[in-house]
Protein backbone atom coordinates (compact mmCIF):
# COMPACT_ATOMS: atom_id res chain seq x y z
CA UNK A 1 0.00 0.00 0.00
CA UNK A 2 1.40 3.24 -1.01
CA UNK A 3 -0.64 5.23 2.24
CA UNK A 4 -1.38 2.94 4.90
CA UNK A 5 -3.85 4.27 7.63
CA UNK A 6 -2.28 5.01 11.61
CA UNK A 7 -2.39 2.23 14.11
CA UNK A 8 -4.39 4.79 15.87
CA UNK A 9 -7.30 4.79 13.29
CA UNK A 10 -8.02 0.68 13.65
CA UNK A 11 -9.02 0.85 17.41
CA UNK A 12 -12.58 -1.34 17.52
CA UNK A 13 -14.38 -3.03 20.14
CA UNK A 14 -16.97 -5.77 19.80
CA UNK A 15 -18.86 -5.68 16.69
CA UNK A 16 -16.26 -3.11 15.34
CA UNK A 17 -13.01 -5.51 16.46
CA UNK A 18 -10.65 -6.38 14.08
CA UNK A 19 -12.02 -9.46 14.25
CA UNK A 20 -14.87 -8.04 12.98
CA UNK A 21 -13.37 -7.16 9.89
CA UNK A 22 -11.39 -10.47 9.60
CA UNK A 23 -14.69 -11.92 9.30
CA UNK A 24 -15.74 -9.96 6.32
CA UNK A 25 -12.81 -10.07 4.89
CA UNK A 26 -13.67 -13.67 4.65
CA UNK A 27 -17.13 -13.21 2.67
CA UNK A 28 -15.05 -11.53 0.55
CA UNK A 29 -12.88 -13.98 -0.37
CA UNK A 30 -15.72 -16.59 -0.50
CA UNK A 31 -17.73 -14.02 -3.07
CA UNK A 32 -15.00 -13.88 -5.63
CA UNK A 33 -12.61 -11.11 -4.73
CA UNK A 34 -8.98 -11.85 -5.53
CA UNK A 35 -6.88 -8.88 -5.50
CA UNK A 36 -4.96 -9.17 -2.27
CA UNK A 37 -4.07 -5.62 -2.16
CA UNK A 38 -7.79 -5.21 -2.06
CA UNK A 39 -8.60 -7.61 0.44
CA UNK A 40 -5.26 -5.68 2.93
CA UNK A 41 -6.89 -2.40 3.28
CA UNK A 42 -10.75 -3.73 3.50
CA UNK A 43 -9.26 -5.81 6.17
CA UNK A 44 -8.09 -2.34 7.80
CA UNK A 45 -10.47 -0.08 7.18
CA UNK A 46 -12.78 0.72 10.56
CA UNK A 47 -15.87 0.81 8.14
CA UNK A 48 -17.80 1.86 11.41
CA UNK A 49 -16.13 5.42 11.04
CA UNK A 50 -18.45 6.34 8.26
CA UNK A 51 -21.89 5.41 9.28
CA UNK A 52 -23.82 6.74 12.39
CA UNK A 53 -22.88 5.41 15.78
CA UNK A 54 -26.92 3.76 15.67
CA UNK A 55 -25.64 1.47 13.13
CA UNK A 56 -22.09 0.71 13.90
CA UNK A 57 -23.24 -2.95 14.85
CA UNK A 58 -23.85 -3.47 11.61
CA UNK A 59 -20.87 -1.74 9.87
CA UNK A 60 -19.01 -4.71 9.07
CA UNK A 61 -22.33 -6.75 7.23
CA UNK A 62 -22.00 -7.24 4.04
CA UNK A 63 -24.77 -4.68 3.07
CA UNK A 64 -25.47 -0.92 2.16
CA UNK A 65 -26.77 1.29 5.07
CA UNK A 66 -27.86 4.74 4.84
CA UNK A 67 -25.93 7.38 5.52
CA UNK A 68 -28.65 10.44 5.35
CA UNK A 69 -29.60 13.03 2.30
CA UNK A 70 -31.06 9.69 0.46
CA UNK A 71 -28.01 8.06 -0.04
CA UNK A 72 -25.55 4.68 1.24
CA UNK A 73 -22.28 3.66 2.19
CA UNK A 74 -22.11 0.63 -0.68
CA UNK A 75 -21.71 -3.14 0.09
CA UNK A 76 -18.50 -3.72 1.33
CA UNK A 77 -18.03 -6.03 -2.12
CA UNK A 78 -19.59 -3.83 -4.41
CA UNK A 79 -16.68 -1.61 -3.15
CA UNK A 80 -13.85 -4.10 -2.76
CA UNK A 81 -15.61 -4.89 -6.89
CA UNK A 82 -15.25 -2.09 -8.23
CA UNK A 83 -11.45 -1.18 -6.43
CA UNK A 84 -10.55 -4.60 -7.83
CA UNK A 85 -11.54 -3.81 -10.98
CA UNK A 86 -10.62 -0.47 -11.42
CA UNK A 87 -6.79 -1.72 -10.40
CA UNK A 88 -6.81 -4.77 -12.55
CA UNK A 89 -6.29 -3.21 -16.35
CA UNK A 90 -3.06 -1.77 -14.82
CA UNK A 91 -0.87 -4.79 -13.28
CA UNK A 92 0.68 -5.27 -16.62
CA UNK A 93 1.69 -1.83 -16.89
CA UNK A 94 2.63 0.56 -13.70
CA UNK A 95 0.42 -2.01 -11.53
CA UNK A 96 -1.68 1.12 -10.44
CA UNK A 97 -3.14 3.86 -11.74
CA UNK A 98 -1.76 7.14 -11.10
CA UNK A 99 -4.57 9.91 -10.79
CA UNK A 100 -8.02 8.57 -10.41
CA UNK A 101 -11.62 10.39 -10.11
CA UNK A 102 -14.28 9.52 -7.76
CA UNK A 103 -17.65 11.18 -8.43
CA UNK A 104 -19.74 10.58 -5.77
CA UNK A 105 -17.69 10.90 -2.78
CA UNK A 106 -20.82 10.18 -0.30
CA UNK A 107 -19.53 8.72 3.21
CA UNK A 108 -15.82 8.65 2.07
CA UNK A 109 -15.67 5.04 2.26
CA UNK A 110 -14.91 4.46 -1.45
CA UNK A 111 -12.32 7.66 -1.53
CA UNK A 112 -10.35 6.28 1.59
CA UNK A 113 -10.33 2.86 -0.01
CA UNK A 114 -9.12 3.96 -3.34
CA UNK A 115 -6.85 6.95 -1.65
CA UNK A 116 -4.34 4.17 0.06
CA UNK A 117 -3.84 2.36 -3.41
CA UNK A 118 -3.17 4.83 -5.72
CA UNK A 119 -0.80 8.10 -5.45
CA UNK A 120 -3.68 10.91 -6.30
CA UNK A 121 -7.22 10.52 -6.02
CA UNK A 122 -9.66 13.34 -6.65
CA UNK A 123 -13.39 12.87 -5.61
CA UNK A 124 -16.53 15.08 -6.10
CA UNK A 125 -19.78 15.08 -4.08
CA UNK A 126 -22.98 17.45 -4.75
CA UNK A 127 -24.55 16.96 -1.09
CA UNK A 128 -22.28 19.35 1.12
CA UNK A 129 -23.06 18.32 4.25
CA UNK A 130 -22.16 14.81 3.33
CA UNK A 131 -18.70 16.31 1.54
CA UNK A 132 -18.27 18.16 5.06
CA UNK A 133 -18.36 14.82 7.12
CA UNK A 134 -16.23 12.86 4.46
CA UNK A 135 -13.19 15.79 4.53
CA UNK A 136 -13.25 15.02 8.84
CA UNK A 137 -12.71 11.66 8.63
CA UNK A 138 -9.68 11.92 5.70
CA UNK A 139 -8.22 14.14 8.00
CA UNK A 140 -8.95 11.69 11.04
CA UNK A 141 -7.22 8.72 9.24
CA UNK A 142 -4.32 11.10 8.08
CA UNK A 143 -5.34 10.57 4.56
CA UNK A 144 -3.31 13.41 2.52
CA UNK A 145 -3.34 12.28 -0.95
CA UNK A 146 -7.21 13.03 -1.70
CA UNK A 147 -8.85 16.43 -2.94
CA UNK A 148 -12.42 16.91 -2.68
CA UNK A 149 -14.75 19.23 -4.39
CA UNK A 150 -18.44 20.08 -3.70
CA UNK A 151 -20.04 20.30 -7.32
CA UNK A 152 -22.02 18.84 -9.84
CA UNK A 153 -20.72 15.47 -10.14
CA UNK A 154 -21.71 14.96 -13.64
CA UNK A 155 -19.40 17.91 -14.43
CA UNK A 156 -16.24 15.61 -13.22
CA UNK A 157 -13.34 17.78 -11.83
CA UNK A 158 -12.06 18.88 -15.41
CA UNK A 159 -9.71 21.39 -14.54
CA UNK A 160 -7.67 18.31 -13.07
CA UNK A 161 -8.10 15.99 -16.54
CA UNK A 162 -7.21 13.81 -18.11
CA UNK A 163 -7.80 10.64 -15.23
CA UNK A 164 -5.99 7.45 -15.90
CA UNK A 165 -8.91 6.38 -13.96
CA UNK A 166 -12.84 7.19 -13.25
CA UNK A 167 -15.14 5.56 -10.49
CA UNK A 168 -18.70 6.25 -10.41
CA UNK A 169 -20.69 5.34 -7.33
CA UNK A 170 -24.07 6.64 -8.70
CA UNK A 171 -25.99 5.54 -11.70
CA UNK A 172 -27.13 7.09 -14.41
CA UNK A 173 -28.84 5.47 -17.82
CA UNK A 174 -25.53 5.93 -19.40
CA UNK A 175 -22.20 7.64 -18.79
CA UNK A 176 -22.43 11.66 -19.13
CA UNK A 177 -19.78 12.68 -21.89
CA UNK A 178 -17.91 15.13 -19.86
CA UNK A 179 -16.80 12.36 -17.19
CA UNK A 180 -15.92 10.54 -20.43
CA UNK A 181 -14.01 13.02 -22.22
CA UNK A 182 -11.84 13.59 -18.84
CA UNK A 183 -10.62 10.04 -19.36
CA UNK A 184 -7.27 9.48 -20.60
CA UNK A 185 -7.08 7.77 -24.02
CA UNK A 186 -5.78 4.45 -22.59
CA UNK A 187 -7.81 5.12 -19.26
CA UNK A 188 -10.32 2.80 -17.59
CA UNK A 189 -13.73 3.91 -16.29
CA UNK A 190 -15.74 1.62 -13.84
CA UNK A 191 -19.51 2.53 -13.16
CA UNK A 192 -22.86 0.98 -12.89
CA UNK A 193 -25.49 1.90 -15.63
CA UNK A 194 -29.34 1.49 -15.62
CA UNK A 195 -32.72 2.27 -14.35
CA UNK A 196 -33.16 2.12 -10.68
CA UNK A 197 -34.96 -1.32 -11.01
CA UNK A 198 -31.93 -2.80 -13.68
CA UNK A 199 -28.38 -2.00 -13.05
CA UNK A 200 -25.27 -3.25 -14.42
CA UNK A 201 -22.03 -2.61 -13.02
CA UNK A 202 -19.76 -2.01 -16.37
CA UNK A 203 -15.81 -1.43 -17.24
CA UNK A 204 -14.57 0.93 -19.83
CA UNK A 205 -10.88 0.09 -21.24
CA UNK A 206 -9.28 3.04 -23.98
CA UNK A 207 -7.50 1.73 -26.52
CA UNK A 208 -5.26 4.53 -26.21
CA UNK A 209 -6.76 5.71 -29.84
CA UNK A 210 -9.84 7.50 -28.80
CA UNK A 211 -11.98 4.15 -28.58
CA UNK A 212 -13.27 2.30 -25.34
CA UNK A 213 -14.32 -1.67 -24.67
CA UNK A 214 -16.68 -2.25 -22.56
CA UNK A 215 -17.68 -5.23 -20.17
CA UNK A 216 -20.39 -6.37 -18.23
CA UNK A 217 -18.91 -7.05 -14.66
CA UNK A 218 -22.25 -7.68 -11.97
CA UNK A 219 -25.90 -6.88 -11.44
CA UNK A 220 -25.78 -4.07 -8.79
CA UNK A 221 -28.02 -1.72 -7.61
CA UNK A 222 -26.94 2.19 -6.22
CA UNK A 223 -28.60 5.44 -6.03
CA UNK A 224 -29.67 7.84 -9.25
CA UNK A 225 -26.57 9.86 -10.62
CA UNK A 226 -28.54 13.51 -10.16
CA UNK A 227 -27.13 16.73 -11.09
CA UNK A 228 -26.84 20.09 -9.73
CA UNK A 229 -25.55 20.74 -5.74
CA UNK A 230 -27.21 20.55 -2.54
Amino acid sequence: MIHPLPPSALKGEGMTSQRARDRLVAKLKEEGIRDQRVLDVMRNLPRHHFIDQALHSRAYENTALPIGHGQTISQPWVVARMTEALLEPFEPKSGRPQKVLEIGTGSGYQAVVLAQLVPQLYTVERIEELLRQARRRFRQLGLENIRSRHDDGKLGWPAEAPFDAIILTAAGDAIPSQILDQLAPDGVLVAPVGSPSSQTLIRMRGDGKGDFMQEELAAVSFVPLLGGIG
